[in-house]
């Protein structure tokens, strides 16, 4: 075996779990087709991750959380869902400091995790390098896996573990199904300054014909994540900036004054998937490769960590004990806990995201009743808030 693991794919889970195996012993792998020097310094995509307790946790644990700027981290102290005109909203948190948890840049979230990689001698970044093909399991018993390269070049592991985002090639290769949901829908995120104070609260707004949040970042600065057709996304991402800021001031009514769009645009195309394994003979998938969430919740990047975690303490302690760290059992193990984490947060989603987005006159009275007795029954914020808050 030139590796004892192989991961393809390194965005944030793929480099979590890498760091995780940390003082394992093991020699680990990390393919990636960019470059060394984005890897280093990823710049700037648009998206602010709203990081659940728990996600902090496991980034200080990982060694990554002191290594993102402290002034680039925003409390979240409150969340409000409100719906079409109404001036009703439903709330989550209680409005004390730092009480839901934290919005940060992506790109400083996998800037930290690869500064963390890159100091462990054990772990080898393969960057600009992209994977041929998954030539299956090798040895008797099938103790390995076996990973062509593009470059020529061939590597041999006890464990290959895919990370490779939701539309995963190792997926694809390992022969293993996916739940895939195009939704013909884009994403529009942009951060603007405005004039009124957000008091940090987060509002998700299902309005007729779109969808738009607000996530407020440090001083009267917002992430503004605008979800229309695609069609109409792309029209928009082409205004100017002076344009753009009216637009989305326009779209928001006015609720936090007028915007001014800070910097460019970015579009995301919004798809689903869900794999109907997470795992296969000397492999298993993370992050999105495994599930791909509606970014309505914002469940996706903190269960793509979690995911990563959990893989990693299993494996590492495998190998201190000297155990299989690509067996049979290990790999169900790691499958039936991610699976029963996921599996109903993303069915209450895409339930949530098909009653929210629907325009008929029943789906827009069944939203409006559905927020009304959730706001009459306390134990349904408290449980929602208390899921955030878990550390």
């Amino acid at each position: 075996m030139t590796h004892d693991v192989v991961v393809v794919g390194a965005g944030p889970a793929g480099l979590a779990f890498a760091a995780a195996l940390a003082g394992s012993g093991l020699r680990i792998a990390v393919i990636e087709r960019q470059p060394a020097s984005v890897l280093a310094d990823p710049p700037m995509d648009g998206r602010e991750i709203a990081l659940t307790h728990r996600s902090i946790r496991a980034l200080q644990e990982l060694g990554a959380w002191p290594l993102i700027d402290a002034e680039a981290i925003a409390p979240l102290r409150e969340a409000r869902v409100l719906n079409g005109g109404s001036p009703f909203a439903l709330s989550f948190g209680s409005g004390d400091a730092e009480r839901l948890g934290q919005l940060v840049p992506n790109h400083l979230i996998r800037r930290a995790l690869f500064r963390v990689v890159a100091d462990l001698p054990e772990i080898e970044v393969l960057a600009g390098q992209s994977v041929a093909s998954i030539d299956g399991a090798i040895g008797n018993g099938a103790q390995g896996v076996s990973v062509s390269l593009e470059d020529g070049n061939r590597l041999e592991a006890r464990l290959l573990v895919g990370a490779d985002s939701r539309f995963s090639f190792v997926r694809e290769q390992l022969g293993i199904g996916a739940e895939v949901n195009r939704l013909g829908r884009s994403m529009l995120v942009c951060r603007v300054a405005h004039e009124g104070d957000h008091q940090g609260i987060a509002t998700e707004w299902f309005d007729h014909g779109q969808t738009m949040a607000m996530l407020p970042l440090n001083g009267r600065r917002s992430s503004a994540v605008l979800t229309l057709a695609s069609a109409e996304i792309a029209q928009l991402a082409a205004l100017d900036a002076e344009a753009l800021g009216a637009e989305l001031t326009r779209r928001y009514e006015s609720r936090l004054g007028r915007m001014q769009a800070i910097g460019s645009p970015h579009v995301y195309p919004l798809a689903t998937t869900y794999a109907h394994h997470f795992a296969a003979r000397r492999a298993a998938l993370i992050g999105d490769a495994a599930v791909g969430m509606h970014p309505v919740t914002a469940h996706g990047f903190n269960l793509g960590l979690a995911s990563a975690c959990s893989l990693g303490k299993l494996v590492a302690q495998a190998a201190l004990q000297g155990g299989d760290i690509g067996g049979g059992m290990l790999l169900r193990r790691y499958e039936a806990a991610h699976r029963l984490a996921t599996r109903p947060i993303y069915t209450a989603t895409n339930l949530i995201v098909g009653l929210y987005t629907a325009e008929h006159p029943a789906a827009r009275a069944a939203r409006h009743a559905g927020l009304r007795a959730a706001a009459r029954l306390p134990l349904v914020s408290r449980s929602v808030s208390r899921l955030l808050m878990q550390r």
